[in-house]
C-alpha cells in the first residue's frame, strides 16, 4: 500500500481525490487534509496568507498519522504566487515540517510538462489576469513556455467548484492553439477528474489539471508509477504498476 498526503486548501474540488483513488487501483490511498484558506479569494495578499507556513504546518500531524510517504500542497495559485523561489522555500519547509518528501501543485505542472516532453503549453486560467501571469512566470521560470494564457476572472474557489464538465471544456477549446503541445488548467478548485480523457480527446492532445498533477507529483515523490490511462496522457507514460 502506498500513502500519500494531500494539503488541500478549504473545500470545493476535494471529492476528485476519492475518484482519482478509485481509478488508481486498490493499493493506492489518498489521504485529504484540509487547510484554513482565511478569504477565499484569488488575490495576490490572500493567497500569500493561504499559503503561509502557520497554515500548512496546522495539517501536518495529521497527515504524519496517516501514514503518508509524501506529502504535496494541492493548491496552484498558493504556491506559484511566491514566485519560483519562494515556492521551493515553501515546500522546504513542508518537508522539514511533516519529515516527508514534498511539493506543490504548481511545481507538479513544471514536472508534469517534463515527463511528457512538452514545452510550449496553453493556460486556461478561472484566476484574474494579475494572477494567471504570475503562473505563466512561474512556468517561464521552470522552462514551460506558455504561448497563450487566458484568465477567467474568478475570485472565489467556491464559485471554480460549481463549474461541470461544459464550463471546463470550454475554457480548455478557448485557450488552446496549434503551437500548443498541451493545455493546463491550474486550479484545485476545479472539478476535472472525471473529464481528463474526454477533454483530451476532444483536443487531440495532453491535458494537465491541477487535481491530476498533484496525485502524479505524490505518486513521483513515493518512487510510483501506476497506469491509469482514466487520468489522461500523464497516466499512460512507461508505467511500472499496473493499477487493479
Amino acid at each position: 500500500m502506498t500513502a500519500l498526503g494531500f494539503l488541500y486548501p478549504g473545500h470545493s474540488a476535494e471529492d476528485d481525490y476519492p475518484r482519482m483513488e478509485q481509478l488508481l487501483g486498490s493499493d493506492v490511498r489518498l489521504d485529504v487534509v484540509h487547510t484554513d484558506i482565511g478569504e477565499d479569494a484569488h488575490r495576490v495578499d490572500a493567497l500569500l496568507e493561504m499559503g503561509s507556513p502557520e497554515r500548512l504546518t496546522a495539517g501536518v500531524e495529521q497527515l504524519r498519522m496517516s501514514g503518508a510517504e509524501a506529502v504535496v500542497w494541492a493548491c496552484t495559485s498558493g504556491s506559484f504566487v511566491y514566485g519560483w523561489e519562494g515556492a521551493q522555500g515553501q515546500v522546504r519547509a513542508l518537508a522539514r515540517s511533516a519529515g516527508l518528501p514534498a511539493s506543490s501543485t504548481s511545481f507538479a505542472f513544471v514536472h508534469a510538462a517534463q515527463e511528457l516532453g512538452v514545452q510550449r503549453v496553453a493556460v486556461g486560467a478561472t484566476y484574474p489576469d494579475d494572477v494567471a501571469a504570475l503562473f505563466a512566470a512561474f512556468l517561464l521560470a521552470g522552462g514551460v513556455e506558455p504561448v497563450t494564457v487566458r484568465a477567467s476572472g474568478i475570485i472565489t474557489a467556491a464559485e471554480v467548484g460549481t463549474w461541470g464538465y461544459d464550463e471546463v471544456l470550454a475554457l480548455a477549446r478557448a485557450v488552446d492553439g496549434p503551437d500548443a503541445e498541451a493545455v493546463l488548467l491550474p486550479d484545485t478548485a476545479l472539478h476535472t477528474a472525471a473529464h481528463i480523457p474526454d477533454l483530451e480527446k476532444q483536443l487531440g492532445k495532453p491535458v494537465l489539471t491541477a487535481n491530476q498533477v498533484t496525485v502524479w507529483e505524490a505518486l513521483r515523490l513515493a518512487d510510483r508509477k501506476v497506469n491509469a490511462p482514466d487520468l489522461g496522457a500523464l497516466f499512460t507514460k512507461e508505467p511500472l504498476v499496473q493499477a487493479g
